[in-house]
């Protein structure tokens, strides 16, 4: 073969090779801004609702503790009244020189209705609060698309390292490309199954608080509306199921609050990441 030919289909096969390490090079940092861009608009929403869901559950926290205090101050009062009436004295006769404005405002019984109509009704609150927990909750634990969307940035970033390698080996700038590389690579520590995990936590914690404390509202309502041994029992059910109700609020609290700080870990990530894509 001619010298002159050799060298001209040598010379040609560089430069196809050379452009085709440039194109998969170019065609791997657009797979990454596809892949990539719109993690951090999506974690942003999703550290809005854990936010809100963190007061949200407080608010239904600081409810159920209420009600437990309110509910322990009625069984105190009711045990005190029994107490009065085992020792064979009237009721009546502790108000005969009170005025009946007194008698109204101070009178046992009527203070432990109005203390049970106090109780049933921050169970309710903490019920609303406990719903409305879980279905924000839900969404940040169900976000599959976010999910699919960070590991296929993650496995996007893994090519265009690929890429930098051959671009590198051919002597093409990979300057810009190596910087987007190195803020994008966080990704690969990125485990995203924590922030799904607390995010599940809040959702299970918020139902099974509101599960509490709807049967809570049911027992409190009967308690108030019942006398001696079955008010007696059914008041001490509804401090239990307030207790409990709380107990669970609280942990959804705390959950809430957790996936702020993964959020934000993977947000870092994103910031870096988009800012020099964009």
């Amino acid at each position: 073969m001619n010298k002159k030919i050799s060298f001209f289909i040598i010379s040609a096969f560089v430069c196809v090779t050379a452009n085709a390490e440039y194109m998969a090079l170019d065609d791997a940092l657009r797979a990454t801004y596809a892949s990539c861009v719109g993690i951090d608009e999506a974690l942003h929403d999703m550290k809005v609702r854990a936010g809100i869901n963190t007061a949200v559950t407080g608010v239904g926290t600081v409810a159920g503790g209420a009600a437990l205090v309110v509910g322990i101050k009625k069984k105190n009062l009711m045990n005190t009244l029994r107490d009065i009436e085992d020792n064979g004295q009237e009721l009546q006769s502790s108000y005969n020189n009170l005025t009946i404005e007194q008698n109204v405002n101070f009178k046992p019984n009527l203070k432990s209705k109005k203390l049970g109509n106090w109780r049933t009704g921050l169970l309710a609150a903490n019920t609303a609060t406990n719903v409305a927990g879980a279905v924000i909750a839900a969404k940040n634990a169900h976000n599959d698309d976010l999910e699919s969307q960070i590991a296929e940035c993650s496995a996007a970033v893994d090519d265009l390292k690929n890429a930098l390698v051959r671009a590198n080996f051919d002597n093409i700038d990979t300057t810009e490309a190596s910087a987007i590389y190195d803020a994008c690579s966080g990704y690969k520590y990125i485990d995203y199954s924590v922030l799904k995990k607390r995010a599940k936590g809040a959702e299970i914690s918020s139902i099974v608080g509101g599960s509490t404390s709807a049967v809570g509202i049911i027992t409190s309502a009967v308690a108030n509306k019942s006398d001696g041994e079955k008010e007696k029992k059914l008041d001490t059910a509804s401090n239990v199921l307030a207790g409990g109700a709380t107990v669970f609020t609280g942990t959804a609290t705390v959950f809430n609050a957790m996936q702020i700080s993964a959020i934000k870990k993977i947000a870092d990530t994103a910031q870096l990441c988009e800012s020099l894509l964009k």
